[in-house]
């Protein structure tokens, strides 16, 4: 681990600043991706602001049945929340899936929007990543891609997001709300926050430079029943190779693509009467496989079906 300089703020305004005013500085929270990249030195920041004592751990309701929490809210403490097990079940099993105990204990709503790829290549800094490395090239193309993307990849990149919580911020149609150093705030729709890869896979997310979330809103819940099913290569403690999210009629995926998915084809197929096959059969029409990670494509259309068929039990009782 390369030597840095470190820092506790304890308003967001003045954290915002000390991130703005030094290069190559990164805020902190619950660390558990970040101190890991640290230590293979994927990350390099010369300096860290510690967040954890900003007063963003609150999860409030607002006006017309939505809910915000608070960006330093910790994934155990959201996903154990009453209103989110009763309103947002899907988030609460989606956090519950993810990661370990120990893990969700520390780990922040706005850090888990922040993780970057598992992509073994990524993490290993004597191999080229077009990420790590913007023009060296992508190892996984040619190698080993058995996690990797079947949907909206690119040439430079083939990665997966890894978070759980994401996918199902996805299908409930979540916004990230956020502050810049200029004391401005904005949403930003789930569906727009994280990128695809396109050519430029080092470009991640929407945030500009020195922003920090604050906060994520959850619209009122969508009528209709909830589910998250995942599957991974054991049953804790790993990413999903691929995950779908049902909340009412609206669908999102992980573990498919460099972003959470929307299956916005799926969803347009049900509304158009068709039935869970045909509307997975639909959205899966762009998948491509790369070798290794071909077996995606089936066991995508199984988990489609099968959580819709879910979410409608759910609904039911």
């Amino acid at each position: 681990m390369k030597p840095f300089t470190y820092e506790r703020s304890t308003d967001v305004q003045s954290a915002i600043g000390a991130v703005s005013a030094r290069p190559n500085s990164k805020f902190i929270a619950g660390g558990t991706n970040l101190i890991d990249l640290m230590k293979v030195q994927v990350e390099t920041p010369a300096h860290l602001v510690d967040v954890n004592h900003l007063p963003l751990a609150n999860i409030e309701d607002l006006e017309g049945g939505s809910l915000r929490i608070g960006a330093l809210v910790r994934n155990s403490t959201l996903a154990g929340d009453i209103r989110v097990r009763e309103r947002y079940p899907v988030l609460s099993e989606a956090l519950l899936a993810g990661a370990s105990g120990q893990l969700r204990n520390k780990a922040t709503t706005g850090g888990n929007l922040l993780q970057r790829t598992r992509c073994f290549y990524f993490y290993n800094t004597a191999m080229p990543c077009n990420k790590r490395e913007p023009g060296s090239g992508c190892s996984a193309l040619q190698g080993l891609n058995r996690i990797h993307a079947i949907l909206g990849a690119s040439s430079e990149c083939i990665a997966v997001h890894p978070s759980d919580m994401a996918v199902a911020l996805t299908a409930l149609e979540a916004r990230v709300e956020t502050l810049s150093a200029d004391g401005k705030t904005r949403e930003i729709a789930m569906t727009e926050f994280h990128k695809l890869p396109g050519d430029t896979p080092e470009v991640e997310t929407a945030l500009k430079p020195g922003e920090l979330i604050i906060a994520v809103i959850l619209p009122p819940p969508p009528p209709g029943g909830q589910a998250y099913r995942k599957v991974r290569d054991r049953a804790s403690y790993a990413f999903a190779l691929v995950s779908v999210a049902v909340a009412g009629d609206q669908i999102a995926m992980g573990g498919v693509a460099h972003k959470p998915w929307r299956a916005t084809k799926a969803e347009q197929a049900l509304r158009s009467g068709a039935d869970p096959a045909a509307a997975a059969d639909a959205e899966l029409v762009p998948a491509r496989s790369y070798g290794g990670n071909e077996y995606k494509i089936p066991l995508s259309r199984r988990m489609i079906i099968r959580t819709i068929a879910q979410a409608k039990e759910n609904a039911r009782g």
